[in-house]
């Protein structure tokens, strides 16, 4: 845990990416196993991550994303794309995986199949969308940490259209809205004025309260 913590004292969001270097394929594997396995509201996973690494294509995100560099410095672009509503068919699809992957049914997780189609399907589906995207940041703190934990840096992003960027992926017709969106790589050894600051973040004192 110490070796952890550690490695999160290291990372920041860096502000610039060194160019000439990229990610190692098993390194971003992992980093994309660990989104895999974190927690989700009723491991429903209502979320996609798409990997840009074609430098072309995030060209084209840079100007609808207040121009942050990173974007094309870095070697990946990691977008979290929430889905844009909860259907029947994706509630199902979740819970059949459990039941195959398991090798079983049972009477408690029908019932609670049920419980979810009658709840979430008849729901706005902006109400819906903005649940699947809280989601989606779940899966963004742990991929923050486990890129720390693969010293690889990981500068996490709200500032873009999301609406452009949409357009750009054709995420809408997959039924996905972007939500944030992440580039990966390494700091570059100078030009951020960020890299050499100390980490400041509130106190245990200030940041945790307990209710005995």
């Amino acid at each position: 845990m110490s070796d952890l913590l550690s490695k999160l004292q290291w990372r920041y969001a860096a502000k610039k990416m060194d160019s000439t270097k990229s990610v190692p394929a098993d390194k971003l594997e992992r980093i994309l196993e660990a989104a895999r396995l974190t927690a989700s509201s009723s491991g429903l996973q209502p979320y996609e991550v798409i990997v840009v690494s074609n430098k072309a294509v995030r060209e084209q995100i840079v100007p609808i994303a207040w121009n942050q560099a990173q974007i094309v410095e870095g070697s990946h672009l990691l977008v979290f794309a929430a889905w844009d509503n909860y259907t029947a068919e994706r509630i199902n699809k979740a819970f059949d995986l459990v039941n195959q992957e398991r090798g079983f049914t049972s009477e408690g997780w029908e019932n609670y199949r049920q419980m979810l189609l009658k709840t979430y399907t008849v729901r706005d589906a902006q109400v819906n969308f903005e649940h699947a995207a809280r989601q989606a940041y779940i899966a963004l703190g742990t991929v923050l940490v486990a890129a720390a934990e693969e010293q690889v840096d990981a500068t996490p992003m709200e500032g873009f259209d999301p609406d452009a960027l949409d357009k750009i992926l054709g995420l809408r017709e997959r039924g996905l809205r972007s939500v944030l969106i992440v580039p990966l790589g390494y700091r570059a050894a100078e030009g951020d004025w960020l890299v050499n600051l100390k980490k400041v973040r509130r106190p245990l004192t200030e940041l945790v309260s307990e209710v005995k």
